[in-house]
């Protein structure tokens, strides 16, 4: 499934639950809960990590849709300024950006 086919169902869904929707910040922080129940998941190798990293795409895009945002675009334009981007190691080792291609 593309990402914007499951924002749209996520929206769908929401709207038909009666789930918030005008509320961003309240999403941001019931997305906050879902990476730290994804983290504990990871953290101690439960069988539902998959099913906690699908919450957190879920609220991901249900904030992307309160503000307007497609987030597959972004997620695009996203992932290409990143492969543009240069990186080198500075005298202590640690990988640093040098160039934005």
């Amino acid at each position: 499934m593309d990402i914007r086919t499951a924002q749209k169902l996520a929206w769908e869904n929401k709207l038909a639950k009666g789930f918030n929707t005008t509320d961003t910040a309240l999403e941001f922080g019931l997305l906050t809960a879902e990476v730290g129940e994804a983290f504990t998941a990871w953290r101690k190798h439960l069988p539902d990590l998959g099913e906690e990293l699908a919450d957190v795409f879920l609220y991901l895009v249900a904030v992307a849709e309160m503000n307007g945002i497609d987030l597959g675009e972004e997620v695009a334009r996203k992932i290409d300024k990143n492969t543009r981007r240069v990186y080198g190691r500075d005298a202590q080792g640690a990988l640093i950006r040098t160039s934005d291609g």
